[in-house]
This record gives structure tokens, C-alpha cells and sequence, in this order.
């Protein structure tokens, strides 16, 4: 995925109506569905325009994955229906993200 244009951010409401920031690092296919690797959105000092520091540790902090669903005719992201959904997937995004490093 090229950076030349900066990270690309998708907002996203959960069920509860609150939104938050994901920002896109990759997406694959797999079996016809379309799948996204996100993290949260790194917050900006409203002051400095610096990052804020993160907690990497914090359990609000990680990768999401999402997957691009059809409702009433419009792509919608969900989140994924098993636990080896998830695991299949996370797997092949970490396949991937460590054949770039190897391949750098």
C-alpha cells in the first residue's frame, strides 16, 4: 500500500452510536469478501498538533480487523461472525505485513 498521499482514516460507528478513527494499513480478499486492517487513529494535541502519546498496552489499542459486508444494496464494514474467521484472516495479514519487511 503506497503512503505517497498520507494514511487514509475511516470513521466508524459501533452499535451503541459512538464513533471513532481507524486508520487503513492494509486490505486483502479472501473467498470473495473484502477484509481491512486497521488501527485506531493516533489523537493530535489540539494545542501543538503533536501526537499524543499512546499506550500500546491499553486493550483500546490494537489491530482491528473489519470485513466489507452488502446491506440494502450499500458496502457496510462489520466486524467478523467466529473466532476462526478471525484467526484465518489475522493470519494472513500477518503473513503479509512480515513479507514486507522481509522484502525491504
Amino acid at each position: 500500500m503506497s503512503e505517497d498521499f498520507g494514511p487514509d482514516f475511516i470513521t466508524v460507528t459501533d452499535e451503541d452510536g459512538n464513533e471513532f478513527e481507524l486508520e487503513l494499513v492494509d486490505t486483502l480478499e479472501h473467498e470473495g469478501v473484502t477484509y481491512y486492517a486497521m488501527f485506531p487513529a493516533v489523537a493530535e494535541d489540539e494545542e501543538t498538533g503533536e501526537p499524543v502519546d499512546v499506550d500500546a498496552d491499553d486493550e483500546e489499542y490494537g489491530l482491528v480487523i473489519m470485513k466489507a459486508i452488502e446491506e440494502n444494496g450499500e458496502e457496510i464494514l462489520s466486524t467478523l461472525d467466529s473466532d476462526e474467521e478471525l484467526d484465518t484472516i489475522y493470519n494472513l495479514f500477518m503473513e503479509r505485513f512480515f513479507q514486507d519487511e522481509e522484502e525491504e
